[in-house]
């Protein structure tokens, strides 16, 4: 690494981290500003606020705007290199611009590996306390009013509740089914289905079963009986922010289970899954295009430059959560929803690097 790579490095690391720290300061002053009143209500003590909720809320953000931060950091260090003619005077001595890009590179692929390992390992840990502060101090009590329940449980067996209880882990009117091909062979009916922490079994209350051998049929009841089934109480409650709070190797594994009970719900899993791996692209990218913008000495200073890029990071975002919203309701490939914002971005930095006078 040349003298000049290490002089730009330093530079774009040194504003990425310091644009990371305004931002976050000033997210964290309006939160707090916004949500006081509930700490109150809710009598919040300062210790879970500082350390349950903001010091795991200040992660959270920092990965959630690492795309604007990333592209206004390469622009103001670039427009301040272009306005003090610095940029001109590398262009000079014969170093090429795809040359002076390279420190941009390796200064986002650092920032790249850093969001990589903090968003499958660090802030899903992080978010475990932070979402259930806000389950607790800031959230409504939650209840479940879902009505005809049904889980796939197993490949051949189907389980069905008419309501549940989330406050007691109780299920009413509980009907499971044993279908092979297009005949039902075994079903249980309960007036009740009922957790047992200690066991981490289903309690069936007051059961009827019938059992089909052809045109035979066997029927028996009983007071209660105890069975595993492949679902959990935590199917039934709040799953406010639950993808976020999983690892990636909990993602995968929550993923499997999903699949294997026929959820319609994976969809918002595989997303968050596919996201994690495209963020570091996301951060090349977009540096990429900063530099590219910026890299022009400008009459005016840098503020329009800046201003543009923030109107093409916000562009960004704002595409990637349209995409993201399309892939949940089942209308376009998750894995190409989340990558179709870099594809097209990288079309246009492509575009630009041909096109855009330097």
């Amino acid at each position: 690494m040349k003298l000049l790579d290490r002089y730009i490095l330093k530079k774009f690391l040194s504003a990425f981290f310091f644009v990371v720290l305004v931002l976050i300061s000033i997210i964290v002053v309006i939160d707090f500003t916004e949500k006081n009143d509930d700490f109150i209500k809710r009598n919040a003590d300062a210790h879970s606020i500082i350390f349950d909720y903001y010091l795991n809320f200040i992660p959270y953000y920092a990965n959630l705007l690492s795309p604007i931060t990333v592209f206004i950091a390469t622009v103001f260090v670039t427009a301040q290199l272009a306005s003090r003619t610095e940029i001109i005077a590398i262009l000079s001595s014969g170093v090429s611009f795809r040359r002076v890009m390279v420190p941009y590179l390796i200064g986002s692929a650092i920032i790249g590996g850093i969001i990589f390992y903090l968003n499958g390992w660090v802030i899903p840990d992080a978010n475990k306390v932070r979402v259930e502060f806000e389950k607790k101090y800031l959230k409504d009590q939650f209840y479940n009013v879902d009505r005809n329940i049904h889980r796939k449980v197993a490949p051949e067996l189907y389980a069905y509740m008419e309501s549940y209880d989330n406050s007691r882990d109780v299920g009413y009117r509980f009907t499971l089914e044993w279908i092979e091909g297009t005949e039902l062979r075994k079903k249980i009916e309960a007036e009740r289905v009922v957790w047992q922490p200690n066991t981490e079994k289903w309690r069936l209350e007051a059961y009827k079963t019938r059992t089909f051998d052809g045109m035979k049929e066997t029927f028996t009841t009983g007071n209660f009986i105890d069975t595993t089934l492949n679902m959990n109480p935590r199917d039934f409650g709040n799953n406010y922010a639950l993808h976020e709070t999983f690892t990636l190797p909990e993602l995968d594994r929550f993923i499997a289970q999903l699949r294997d009970r026929g959820d319609d719900g994976v969809a918002t899993y595989l997303i968050e899954k596919y996201v994690r791996f495209t963020s570091p692209f996301a951060m090349v990218i977009l540096t990429l295009i900063g530099v590219i913008v910026s890299a022009r000495k400008a009459r005016g200073g840098v503020g329009l430059q800046i201003a543009i890029g923030f109107v093409l990071a916000f562009v960004y975002i704002l595409f990637f959560i349209m995409s993201k919203s399309v892939a949940q309701v089942g209308s376009l490939n998750p894995i190409l929803a989340v990558w179709l914002p870099n594809i097209v971005f990288s079309i246009i930095g492509t575009v630009m690097y041909f096109t855009v006078p330097r």
